[in-house]
């Protein structure tokens, strides 16, 4: 694990690129010169997402030259310190911003030894700046977080997303999405991970699943959840892989009740089907 001392360092420079790439996302909110699909339907890029990727390609690389990137519109780029891979997506929420819908966010998360360490994650339309590292606590706009006392999934409050296959594929996510909106207060679907994480970092949200997910969505808002003292965990329980595409996210207080209604409910059939309370 890096020391507190590095870890701060690369904090600082994560807050740098963020800041900066949501710069740009401010320029050009609703001045988008291209949409288009990346080969998926609904899978949406703009010009406003390559240009806040470069800024953070730009500012990382003059700083960690050496550390590896995962970036969601460039790829993988090697460095001679494989250890640290930082995991990028310069506009979370993409569809959002397109429509000007104004739930969207820049995330940047590190990775050592490919498990989440930092995670800087910015909303430039609430100008809001979350902030983590493995230790060093969790922060909005340099204010400490915590995660919600909620310990009733009935009084919850949750939310989740729908991964861009879902319509040609069984595992949709619209059983759990049916069941657990019966059995909660309400599910939203904001359409940003990132925000969807730090939601329940700072205690807006209870409880977070999601399918279909990709390194960037998460890297940075796993950290802000787990050092507000919540738990992120695979949806059975197990320990949290970054790369599996799954997530579950809580307060800590709903993490067995909303894990058992996700492993008993099946997705493969009608969600009218099911008997709800």
């Amino acid at each position: 694990m890096p020391s507190p001392q590095k870890l701060q360092t690369f904090l600082d420079i994560a807050t740098e690129a963020a800041l900066a790439a949501g710069a740009v996302l401010q320029q050009c909110w609703g001045k988008l010169d291209s949409i288009e699909e990346k080969g998926r339907s609904g899978d949406l890029v703009t010009n406003a997402d390559r240009a806040a990727e470069a800024e953070i390609l730009k500012i990382l690389g003059r700083h960690l030259p050496n550390h590896a990137i995962l970036a969601e519109e460039s790829g993988q780029m090697g460095g001679s310190l494989p250890d640290y891979l930082w995991a990028i997506d310069p506009l979370d929420g993409t569809t959002n911003y397109a429509h000007q819908y104004p739930l969207y966010a820049v995330s940047i998360g590190l990775l050592y030894q490919g498990t989440p360490v930092l995670g800087v994650i910015f909303s430039p339309f609430f100008q809001e700046l979350y902030r983590a590292a493995s230790g060093l606590g969790a922060t909005c706009n340099r204010q400490p977080i915590c995660v919600s006392k909620t310990t009733s999934l009935e009084k919850s409050l949750l939310a989740t997303g729908f991964a861009y296959d879902r319509h040609g594929r069984d595992d949709n996510n619209y059983a759990e999405f049916c069941r657990l909106t019966h059995l909660s207060q309400g599910v939203r679907r904001g359409g940003s991970a990132a925000l969807d994480l730090v939601f329940v970092a700072c205690g807006r949200l209870d409880g977070y699943w999601e399918r279909g997910l990709s390194p960037w969505d998460v890297a940075a808002g796993v950290v802000l959840v787990q050092e507000a003292g919540g738990l992120v965990t695979a949806y059975d329980g197990s320990t949290f892989q970054v790369d599996s595409g799954r997530i579950l996210a809580t307060n800590r207080h709903l993490h067995l009740a909303l894990g058992e209604v996700l492993k008993n409910t099946c997705s493969l059939g009608n969600p009218d089907q099911y008997e709800l309370a």
